[in-house]
């Protein structure tokens, strides 16, 4: 089955302590059914000092239920994603304007 989110798309988090947060989605992991988005579910990790890098507590962006996000439309407005067949291709569009992604 097709991918309804994927790398690069704009979403809105429907659920847990980043609620109501935007973000574009840099990562996806399909098997696990988890996404990284930007500015979400930011945790601190304390890195090791090595010669090019300097170490101490820095913020890493931790993956996210696919489940918990929702896509943009062109409004702004989180929307449920669709497929259609045009031109004999699989397309996929945001069901509230029903323009294509």
């Amino acid at each position: 089955m097709a991918a309804k989110l994927k790398k690069g798309d704009k979403v809105v988090v429907l659920a847990g302590k980043d609620k109501g947060k935007e973000g574009e989605i840099t990562r996806v992991m399909p098997k696990d059914n988890k996404a990284i988005v930007d500015g979400v579910n930011i945790a601190i990790r304390h890195v090791r000092q090595s010669p090019n890098s300097q170490g101490g507590r820095q913020p890493k962006a931790m993956p996210i239920d696919l489940s918990n996000l929702a896509l943009l439309d062109g409004n702004g407005k989180a929307t449920r994603v669709g497929f259609k067949v045009e031109d004999g291709k699989k397309v996929r569009f945001a069901k509230t304007t029903g323009d294509a992604i």
